[in-house]
């Protein structure tokens, strides 16, 4: 079993810590980068080999990008637990923070489900270069079509993208709430479940929730911002489940250098939430489709034809 050293524990820690919020899939660079590198990353940094932790090391690393995500949002999980607090005592749901509070719970039951069930399917047996590029280029398709069918009409409209007289006095964040909470929690289950897709390396959380949101109405801004949302619980549960070997004797050799990686994800994930959120308030997928689509296809030459 190959040990993480300190430089490739701070260089997949970045890494992960970036492309975990950026539409461009956190594993499939996981995957991708160590094969194209070769030598010792290529036989360390290998999710498909018998005995590897390196999935556990990865995922044990979201817990940073899920603290990040925490300290970004903070204000917004004080409001959500809050609102999920009251709406249990109280038994009804009324106030904006109770309804994002159960959008949110309702959104992230799928995903669960079908991570314990397809963990290990989906990440090992896939988790090969050759299907990782395949699945990232096609991930660049999903976000190319999906802001096609935005412009093109096809009724997928931003409901209430525009303040509505009344809430000019709120802040931006309370104004997204609002829109957000306009939907219903068949929507957001929707949307919730579209994480399901990440675990095929090289498919984007955060793109595939983006993607689903603006299918459902939303705008760039409120989609990336309910994506964040529920990317925190997800990705934190995933890596609580994924710690406990590295915490035994099997990692041992291993925790200082995950705790470089981790502080890495951490100030790279914070730094990549602020500018996205800053981003999507005016800009679209697009950039992100051309690079997965360029970035899988050229992989997907190289391994195969090298």
């Amino acid at each position: 079993m190959s040990v993480l050293t300190y430089p490739e524990a701070v260089g997949v820690g970045l890494l992960q810590g970036v492309t975990e919020l950026f539409p461009v899939s956190s594993l499939g660079h996981s995957i991708l980068i160590p094969a194209l590198l070769g030598g010792h990353w290529k036989h360390d940094l290998d999710v498909s080999a018998d005995g590897s932790l390196y999935l556990n090391e990865l995922v044990g690393l979201h817990l940073a990008t899920a603290l990040a995500l925490v300290v970004y949002f903070w204000r917004d999980w004080v409001r959500v637990i809050r609102g999920l607090a009251t709406s249990v005592t109280q038994r009804r749901i009324e106030t904006v923070d109770q309804r994002l509070a159960w959008l949110i719970v309702s959104a992230c039951i799928p995903v669960a489900v079908a991570g314990v069930a397809l963990d290990k399917v989906f990440r090992t047996t896939l988790g090969k270069p050759v299907p990782t590029a395949i699945f990232l280029a096609l991930n660049g398709i999903v976000l190319f079509v999906t802001e096609q069918l935005r412009r093109g009409g096809s009724g997928r409209r931003r409901a209430g993208a525009v303040t509505a007289p009344g809430e000019e006095h709120l802040s931006a964040e309370e104004q997204s709430d609002l829109r957000i909470t306009r939907m219903t929690i068949r929507q957001a289950v929707t949307i919730g479940a579209a994480q399901i897709l990440a675990l095929l390396p090289g498919i984007s959380r955060s793109g595939s929730t983006i993607s689903a949101g603006i299918f459902k109405g939303l705008g760039h801004e409120d989609s990336a911002r309910f994506a964040f949302l529920l990317a925190t619980p997800v990705i934190g549960g995933a890596a609580l489940l994924k710690l406990p070997p590295l915490l035994g004797a099997q990692g041992d050799g291993l925790r200082g250098p995950l705790l470089a990686g981790g502080v890495a994800a951490f100030v790279a994930a914070y730094l990549a939430t602020r500018y996205l959120v800053r981003y999507f308030e005016n800009r679209t997928l697009i950039p992100f489709a051309i690079y997965c689509s360029a970035a899988g296809l050229g992989s997907l030459a190289y391994f195969t034809l090298a």
